[in-house]
């Protein structure tokens, strides 16, 4: 009884963990600026590649998931600075540019590195519970998943950055009346969103098999997780990523991953259908 109910925790966990690592970085740059992102996935193979190179190039894990989302963050900041900044108020331009540099970025990569790369062994081991077998290293996912939460609240609610990023997301005129560098808290803001993108890639590179179209199998979850979450990255991105994992992790355990991928995407439909500003828009209207 004990190994069925911590199996069916240990799945939910992994699901949310997914969930959340993947969309973090993408409900900020949405949330915050309104540009539909989708280079997301690039970036998160970004936080992939660079970690295993430099973990292959002698750096301890640790240190070799920093750099991956250093650089990403890194990357994002120049690109908002480059191509993202003369798009703002035109969404469907920045969603066509942020599409064609998620090509670029893709067949770049193979053409540089080529169609496979050196992976990384999973680290920790495992442990047992009730005859059941489970990874350390899927445990580690869910904590890093809570400290990424915690971390977004923080710093948005507080720390003077975070005054300011949420007065330039309500209203970016009369924060820039007030004195706020609005240019300053967008390109800090795309950095973040693009940082924890590279997190996400860089903590899961030692599970993946390492290949430029990677970045493919995060983007689906991220966006519907952002969908369902709603406007404010705060209030909707942990309640939706809770609830679509509950519904995943129990359709995977009665019916098996196809059908639970399915059940998913239509509890997606049904939820936008009930709830037409998300979890965060819910919440925001109980608080009220």
């Amino acid at each position: 009884m004990m190994g069925n109910l911590f199996s069916y925790f240990y799945q939910f966990a992994d699901v949310f963990s997914f969930l959340v690592l993947s969309a973090a970085g993408l409900a900020i740059i949405f949330g915050m600026m309104g540009v539909i992102n989708m280079a997301h996935g690039e970036f998160i193979m970004c936080g992939v590649y660079v970690t295993a190179a430099t973990f292959h190039a002698g750096l301890p894990l640790p240190l070799a998931q920093a750099c991956g989302t250093l650089v990403a963050a890194l990357i994002g900041m120049v690109l908002e600075v480059v191509l993202i900044r003369p798009l703002y108020n035109r969404p469907l331009d920045s969603l066509l540019v942020t599409w064609g540099l998620s090509l670029v970025a893709t067949q770049g990569t193979l053409v540089l590195v080529g169609s496979t790369f050196p992976g990384i062994g999973t680290p920790g081991g495992g442990f047992e519970v009730g005859g059941y077998g489970f990874s350390v290293y899927r445990m580690v996912l869910f904590a890093a998943s809570l400290l990424v939460l915690a971390f977004v609240y923080l710093l948005f609610m507080r720390t003077r950055f975070g005054v300011h990023a949420r007065a330039v997301m309500q209203n970016a005129g009369m924060a820039q009346a007030l004195g706020v560098r609005r240019s300053q808290v967008y390109a800090l803001s795309f950095g973040i969103g693009a940082g924890l993108a590279g997190l996400c890639g860089a903590l899961y590179a030692p599970t993946m098999s390492l290949i430029p179209t990677m970045g493919a199998s995060f983007i689906v979850e991220a966006f519907v997780t952002v969908v369902v979450g709603g406007s404010s990255v705060l209030l909707g991105t942990a309640p939706a990523a809770a609830a679509l994992a509950i519904v995943r992790t129990g359709l995977n355990a009665w019916y098996g991953q196809i059908i639970g991928q399915i059940g998913l995407l239509i509890a997606v439909i049904l939820i936008i259908r009930v709830l037409p500003d998300g979890f965060s828009g819910w919440l925001a209207k109980r608080e009220s």
